[in-house]
């Protein structure tokens, strides 16, 4: 259930712009052809019929989105991560185009010139790629990390994570949406991805020790207490705040020290849609951090 546009250059702490140091490989076992996407699509019950020609003309607008990606990065954050640039390779985005609603795929819209939104049914949408390359490098990733995204939407930021980082969990409130999407990484051999439905207010508790990264891909009003509950100490977690369906909302960056105390600060101006269930029905509680 996501939708994240970045407006605002940011100056971001070096801290959180190192590079991680390594991704998985792309798919467990052979190469991304027109074959293997058929194949994986069909898996991931999403069957879709797709010319050689179309396949090749999805590929070679792939290049010049991944140097827009790296323009981008260095332009906002001095630098592109390899690590996230690796991701973004290894990923094939043409998998995660696709209307769930009407069970249609649309993997031509993959790789735009002009980056944005896409919708993907039920409300939701796939996030631009500038924005979800501007989020994953700030959010660090590291190939240790246990992370949790709320969420889950097209998958494609989980996906992302999973090819640099140990295990990515990922919540979606929306059940047909969820469910559906639940079933498109194991043919893709992402094996480190957990995925469930419900509501990202409360995390995932059930995972033990908790998680070095938290990201949400939807705009909250305040920061969920019990997500920094669940974050690791000299943990972070990135939150997008505002108000449902208006201008104002910021992208904020937190950190955990050691003592367990909750550091933040404001970076971009982002627009998401908003972070629904408990969030919307509950005041602010007293423990919740702030912006």
């Amino acid at each position: 259930m996501t939708q994240g546009l970045l407006t605002r250059r940011a100056l971001v702490a070096a801290s959180l712009a190192m590079p991680a140091l390594a991704t998985r490989p792309a798919r467990a076992a052979g190469a991304w052809t027109r074959e293997a996407y058929l194949d994986a699509m069909a898996k991931s019950g999403r069957p879709v019929s797709l010319t050689q020609a179309q396949f090749d003309a999805i590929q070679a607008r792939k290049p010049a989105a991944m140097k827009r990606i790296e323009q981008y990065l260095k332009e906002r954050l001095g630098h592109a991560d390899p690590a996230v640039m690796a991701a973004f390779e290894a990923v094939p985005r043409e998998y995660f185009h696709y209307l769930y609603d009407s069970h249609r795929a649309t993997p031509g819209d993959a790789y735009e010139a002009n980056p944005k939104p896409w919708a993907l049914g039920f409300g939701s949408a796939l996030s631009d790629y500038l924005g979800q390359a501007y989020m994953t490098q700030v959010a660090a990733p590291k190939p240790d990390d246990i992370t949790l995204e709320i969420g889950t939407g097209s998958g494609f930021q989980s996906a992302l994570l999973s090819r640099i980082v140990k295990q990515a969990y990922s919540i979606e409130i929306i059940e047909p949406l969820g469910n559906a999407v639940s079933k498109i990484f194991t043919p893709l051999g992402y094996d480190n991805v957990h995925t469930r439905v419900g509501d990202g207010y409360f995390g995932w508790p059930e995972v033990e020790g908790g998680f070095d990264m938290i990201i949400i891909t939807c705009a909250a009003q305040y920061a969920p207490p019990d997500l920094f509950k669940q974050l690791k100490p000299g943990g972070r977690a990135l939150i997008p705040i505002g108000q449902p369906f208006k201008r104002g909302q910021f992208l904020y960056v937190y950190t955990k020290d050691a003592e367990g105390k909750i550091h933040s600060r404001k970076d971009v101006g982002v627009y998401f849609i908003p972070m629904t269930g408990a969030m919307m029905k509950r005041p602010v509680p007293k423990e919740a951090p702030a912006g």
